[in-house]
């Protein structure tokens, strides 16, 4: 998990690699840190305030509503910049993240993010309505040619199931052990050894109350006493009984101690998934050499083959098998492993469905279908999409990527126990939660919508795609490869949904990609990730949306790029060079992945290709059409096309040195942007991994100390072999700019060396993470994709204490008190202050006060009438570094009415908000003016 921290000691962060020079390069201390915008919370936008005390100061954010439990991470953000990932409270609403975890930056533009999707925008809904009204409602697009093959089909074995559950395990990094409980669905009467497929569910609710509502769920572990651990391993049977019906061995394990337990984990809990599927896998290679060791289950099922798995995981769960393949083919650094011995199966496939992907660290030689649910509304950027983009270049290309672009599907109805109807506990539909608290309907995504899908029909297309993938990767039926690779066939058994597929590797080469060296012109280069409209591929202020150009943990990235055209009359050509001609010998057609925005219809580019030597083939036309969309789902998606290569070849063209690509619109007006081409040819190759070097990065924790100068550097461990290439960012603690550089990484060596120079001192200030983080770029593998050295403050809060300075006033005129510190620190300490009813007499209501001030403070209204204490009202004062006070203030109003003297008190709050007995407070009175 995201972590960044600040300090205010004088200390370095400097990547010699970056700096280009070896050892430690000398730097200026940093800057002060800038303080929050404001002296009280007047500058935070309504449902934010800091609360707590000392090092345990939080910033805090209230949702009007409850914020479902699921796999995308809840982010706070300023403006573009990633502030931390909070922790939520029990009540579902209350979501904080320390001060120490802010870096120094001033809280403007305040966001709560979660897959990039706003959770406290607020909403015009005049404007939604309109701009809602102005779409008709969506069609499905046309129906593809039916497959030769239809894998959704029952095989012919019955099936048996049952469930083992054996002793827990203890992972690092967790606390409580985690259970070891599955289930298992295999066929009966099936001879000679059968494959396994293992499926991981994702992050939901582990416990509910018999009978309760949604509200009686929550993400403990161990289950608190009188609620029920929630079965989500068990919302796969269907899954498993159709796989178990075509001869495949199933289990799907329960990962609810993990769900748990993983929301302080820097790495929000894919090394703990991964250590617990290789458990699972572990007992069922004992199994499989000792019969008679086995859960009765598991012996009454046919052996299981470990040398032919499929491992198929659901949201954070598709994560977790990921690095699960990772880890069995390059070891994770032992410390960070919850398991140590051998690896005795073969990882074939894997199958992701509404993936997370916060590593953005896929494995390119292991084969995958990702499943991209259209109307996610949980991981709703579809940042699964990395898993094919992230592989291109990486390795040797030839295990297939495939995206599956499944129209009307949303996050949970995948698991039935994550379905209204079908689920023990209470369960919900993902994208209709806005619509549940007055939302607009969506014209895509809504129930009832001629694009969505019911839970069955999304189920039944969700197992056929899975038993696809499974007959492709394991079975090794290529017939089935046209349903995955983009060739635009369906699968019968999946109708009425709309799926649509594109792929990277299996039999590409040659590619014109774009975050390689190319030259663009007639249109431009345009970056995944960007603040600056004028870089960016999409609009950042805009609600569109791309799977392609989900965000990481930097505000900007490099080598992640599109070529985006625009045109306003057919006939202009864009063209793209790269730096050293392709080779496209031996490929059947040149298969292109472009995106145009959604609903629309019949962009048509005429293709060209022109060889080193400057002889030009046109190859044909190709039309694309926009997936179905709203301002609600990430619809900006490449579709797969391809054009034939044979008239490059009648035209002499040396196809071993193909130099340019050329793109010309042949619609009245419109934009495009191409992902990659590539020469393709069908087949499914054989696929091996390449021996590479695996880049983890650790975390080293230190103190400031009282005097001197330290230096430390940030753990990074390079295992395995040969060298590759990676992408380091060096984060700055102050400002969250990174800076990036290649770097080519061997085993063994220090290739990644981050300096950290920290100097001590005795003032109090905040921890301070000096981090970086890294993906691969050719030839590497990366595990831990970031860490760094935290330096803890460890010098004590300054004693606070409140001194009147007018404090007994006339109605229309300020109660102002003096915020005092006994030495001044090295940071803002923000003093918080809680309204309680005063020890006698009147108090002060929201009638007294200023309602501009109650408003743009607290989101309060004057009416009704409330005592300041009951409605939860609070000051702050911000003594900047350096200084001991500051004031705060509370805005009074005159008024006609004849009233008693009125009185105040704020005292001092705990790290809960709630005001302490016995410490320093603020008391006031108010006089009646008439």
């Amino acid at each position: 998990m995201i972590r960044a921290r600040r300090i205010c000691v004088t200390a370095v962060a400097v990547l010699a690699a970056l700096a280009g020079a070896p050892g430690l390069a000398q730097a200026q201390a940093p800057r002060q840190p800038q303080p929050p915008n404001a002296a009280t919370t007047e500058g935070l936008p309504p449902g934010w305030r800091v609360a707590g005390e000392g090092a345990a100061r939080e910033l805090v954010w209230r949702a009007p509503q409850r914020v479902p439990m699921g796999d995308a991470r809840v982010e706070f953000h300023t403006g573009n910049r990633l502030l931390g990932v909070p922790t939520a409270g029990k009540d579902g609403r209350t979501f904080r993240l320390r001060l120490d975890e802010i870096r120094a930056a001033r809280l403007t533009d305040l966001q709560v993010t979660a897959a990039g999707r706003r959770l406290d925008a607020p909403t015009d809904t005049a404007v939604e309505s309109r701009e809602r009204g102005s779409l008709a409602a969506a069609q499905p697009p046309a129906p593809l040619p039916a497959s030769a093959v239809d894998p959704g089909k029952p095989g012919s074995y019955r099936t048996a199931g049952g469930e083992y559950d054996l002793d827990p395990v203890r992972l690092p990094g967790l606390s409580a052990p985690v259970e070891m409980r599955a289930e298992v669905v295999a066929p009966k009467g099936a001879t000679g050894s059968r494959p396994l497929a293992l499926f991981l569910h994702g992050r939901h609710p582990t416990c509910y109350k018999p009978g309760g509502t949604e509200d009686d769920v929550n993400i403990d572990w161990p289950c608190p006493v009188g609620l029920k651990e929630i079965p989500s391993h068990k919302g796969y049977l269907r899954d498993q009984k159709l796989l178990a019906s075509q001869g495949y061995v199933t289990v799907s394990i329960s990962a609810n101690g993990v769900n748990g337990q993983d929301a302080g984990l820097e790495d929000a809990g894919a090394q703990a998934r991964s250590s617990l599927v290789r458990q699972h896998l572990a007992r069922w290679a004992d199994w499989a050499a000792h019969p008679a060791t086995a859960p009765a289950v598991v012996r009454a099922a046919p052996k299981a083959d470990l040398s032919r798995v499929l491992l198929v995981g659901h949201s954070r769960g598709g994560e977790g098998v990921n690095r699960a393949a990772m880890d069995s083919l390059y070891p994770p650094p032992a410390d960070q492993d919850g398991y140590r011995g051998p690896v005795r199966w073969k990882v074939r496939g894997t199958v992701l469905i509404g993936p997370t992907i916060f590593g953005q660290n896929p494995v390119a030689d292991v084969p995958s279908v990702t499943i991209l649910p259209g109307c996610d509304g949980d991981v709703s950027d579809l940042q699964g999409e990395v898993y094919v983009d992230g592989t291109r270049g990486v390795s040797r290309g030839s295990a297939l990527h495939s995206a599956v672009y499944m129209v009307g599907a949303n996050h949970n109805y995948f698991n039935s126990e994550w379905t209204p109807g079908t689920s023990e506990a209470p369960s919900w539909d993902d994208f209709g939660e806005g619509e549940e608290q007055g939302e607009q309907k969506d014209p895509v995504c809504s129930a009832g919508a001629p694009t969505r899908l019911t839970a069955d029909q999304q189920h039944q297309a969700g197992e056929t795609y899975i038993a696809a993938a499974a007959r492709l990767f394991v079975a090794g039926d290529d017939k089935v490869r046209p349903l995955l690779d983009g060739s635009g066939r369906r699968a019968p058994s999946a109708d009425p949904a709309r799926v649509l597929t594109h792929a990277v590797g299996a039999r590409r080469g040659g590619g014109f990609l774009p975050d390689g060296p190319v030259k663009v012109t007639g249109g431009r280069l345009c970056s995944a990730v960007d603040p600056d409209p004028a870089v960016s591929c999409l609009e950042p202020e805009s609600s569109a949306t791309s799977p392609h150009f989900a965000r990481w943990d930097t505000e900007r990235e490099s080598g992640r790029r599109a070529v985006a055209v625009r045109w306003s009359s057919p006939g202009s050509v864009a063209r793209v060079r790269p730096d050293k001609p392709l080779s496209l010998t031996g490929a059947k057609d040149l298969a292109l992945r472009v995106i145009v925005p959604p609903n629309t219809t019949g962009t048509r580019l005429d293709v060209a290709v022109a060889d080193a030597s400057g002889k030009r083939a046109a190859l044909g036309r190709v039309r694309v059409d926009g997936l179905p969309g709203s301002d609600r789902t990430a619809s900006y998606w490449a579709r797969e096309v391809r054009v034939p290569l044979s008239a490059a070849a009648r035209a002499g063209l040396d196809l071993g040195h193909i130099k340019s690509l050329e793109l010309t619109p042949r619609s009245g007006s419109g934009q495009a942007w191409l992902m990659d081409a590539w020469g393709w040819r069908p087949g499914t190759p054989a696929v091996g991994a390449a021996a590479l070097p695996r880049v983890d990065i650790g975390r080293t924790t230190v103190k400031e100390g009282d005097s001197g100068v330290r230096t430390y550097r940030v753990p990074v461990r390079v295992a395995g072999q040969g060298s590759g290439q990676v992408r380091v960012y060096a984060i700055d603690p102050e400002t969250g700019a990174a800076k990036d550089r290649l770097v080519t990484v061997r085993p063994g060596g220090q290739d990644i060396d981050v300096s950290v120079k920290v100097t001590g001192n005795t003032r109090y200030a905040y921890d301070l993470d000096h981090d970086i983080a890294v993906k691969a770029v050719h030839g590497a593998v990366i595990g831990s994709y970031r860490g760094g050295v935290t330096v803890r403050n460890d010098d004590p809060l300054p004693k606070i204490g409140v001194t009147p300075v007018a404090d007994r006033v006339t109605e229309g005129q300020p109660l102002t008190w003096r915020v005092t510190l006994s030495e001044a620190a090295d940071v803002e300490v923000w003093p918080f202050l809680a309204a309680t009813s005063p020890a006698e007499g009147a108090e002060l209501s929201t009638k007294d006060v200023d309602p501009q001030w109650l408003m743009d403070t607290f989101g309060v209204s004057p009416d009704p009438e409330l005592p300041l204490s009951e409605a939860y009202l609070y000051l702050q004062a911000g003594v900047p570094a350096g200084q001991t006070s500051a004031e705060m203030s509370v805005p009074t109003i005159a008024d006609t009415v004849a009233e008693p003297a009125e009185s105040v008190r704020f005292r001092l709050a705990d790290d809960g908000g709630e005001p302490q007995e016995g410490g320093p407070e603020a008391t006031g009175t108010v006089l009646d003016a008439s």
